[in-house]
């Protein structure tokens, strides 16, 4: 079970009522996401467990290519450095305490510096050689899913309590493309909360005509810039129109699946590592009854 960290803890932060520990630091987010591993843990009881991290949530490399990506989110005052994410105070705090707790149970985390959660992600479901689940709100690692080798997405969107197990066939009922056309899918309809722009005119119906009809965005750009191929006018002058953005967004949508992240023992943690500092924790910020459904969930 691979976790998206960040999209779990914002999303606990949102939807979990504000909690303060004895000092006054604010704990929802914390709280939130031991109860979103417990459920997870609880329900699907996986072998190995990691926290994908955001070491960089917006790699230069990626900015480079696509100077818009996720632009709207850099803090206004300190635009100029790129990897300043815009995050409410409140949570801010949050993220070394979740870290902390993390730790004390012995719940391996993995990050990448220069790559996203997304490409940990990526990386550890390529090859995996067991079944994997993608815990996600994000549409992006649709295109990690793979009935063949065993890969779905856990897509709490409307809650983690709600979520959705994402297989090939979901992805087709829902968008009329196999998962493996999703990224050249999402390149073509643009995502405005990362920043994408895509084909000016290219919705999801398009998107996925066009996939269903040429099966990839190579072959799709090849037929509009063939004078000769059966595409009509429409869509050839929208996708020459854009040629330039199809040249990078490709590299920049596609999750990263081979990156080096060395060597980590994944293995879901039976009883916590280090007990003493669970309760210091649960003590100092309020963390009791999260950290005993926890201890629970991981030794059920």
């Amino acid at each position: 079970m691979l976790l998206d960290t960040a999209s779990m803890y914002f999303r606990a932060f949102f939807g979990v009522p504000e909690v303060l520990a004895d000092d006054g630091t604010p704990v929802n987010a914390v709280r939130g996401l031991m109860d979103f591993i417990s459920r997870l843990v609880t329900e699907y009881d996986p072998t190995h467990l990691v926290c994908c991290w955001d070491n960089d949530w917006r790699p230069q490399w990626r900015v480079d290519l696509i100077p818009t990506y996720k632009a709207h989110r850099v803090v206004e005052e300190v635009a100029t450095a790129p990897d300043v994410e815009e995050v409410p105070d409140p949570l801010e705090v949050q993220i070394p305490v979740i870290l902390e707790v993390l730790d004390a149970f012995g719940i391996c985390v993995v990050g990448a510096d220069g790559y996203e959660a997304d490409d940990v992600i990526g990386t550890l479901a390529t090859g995996a050689g067991q079944p994997v689940d993608i815990v996600t709100g994000d549409r992006d690692l649709f295109q990690l899913v793979d009935d063949e080798a065993d890969v779905r997405v856990l897509y709490i969107a409307r809650g983690v309590r709600n979520h959705e197990r994402v297989t090939n066939e979901w992805v087709r009922e829902k968008y009329d493309i196999d998962a493996a056309q999703y990224a050249a899918f999402a390149t073509m309809r643009g995502d405005a909360s990362d920043g994408l722009p895509g084909v000016a005119g290219v919705g999801d119906k398009t998107a996925a005509t066009l996939l269903n009809r040429f099966g990839d965005l190579d072959a799709i750009v090849a037929a509009a810039l063939d004078p000769d191929s059966d595409m009509g006018p429409g869509p050839r002058g929208k996708l020459k129109a854009a040629a330039d953005y199809l040249e990078v967004a490709p590299t920049v949508v596609a999750v990263a699946r081979d990156i080096d992240l060395g060597e980590h023992d994944t293995v879901l943690p039976r009883t916590p590592r280090d007990p003493d500092k669970v309760l210091e924790l649960a003590r100092r910020y309020n963390l009791e009854s999260p950290s005993q459904r926890l201890v629970e969930a991981l030794t059920r």
